[in-house]
């Protein structure tokens, strides 16, 4: 489940508008808004979620799970093995 602050994260660490982010992951602008305005788990559909996870890690982003000090996200490193 993705958190509105790890789509607003994720997408400052790739410097995208948040309309650059609806038209990679094919949806609606006002449907990235509404994600990234919520405090924890973003209001979306699965589908809507999985396509917007998949732009963001088609860019290098990893989401990385609650473990104790809160989920996030961080840039892959090119040609690493993670």
């Amino acid at each position: 489940m993705l958190l509105g602050e790890q789509i607003r994260a994720a997408r400052a660490i790739l410097k995208w508008r948040a309309a650059d982010l609806a038209e990679k992951a094919g949806v609606n602008l006002s449907t990235v808004q509404r994600a990234e305005k919520a405090d924890g788990p973003a209001p979306l559909m699965p589908a809507n979620e999985k396509a917007i996870r998949s732009a963001l890690e088609a860019a290098g982003v990893e989401f990385i799970p609650e473990n104790g000090g809160g989920a996030g996200v961080r840039l892959k490193l090119e040609g690493s093995a993670v």
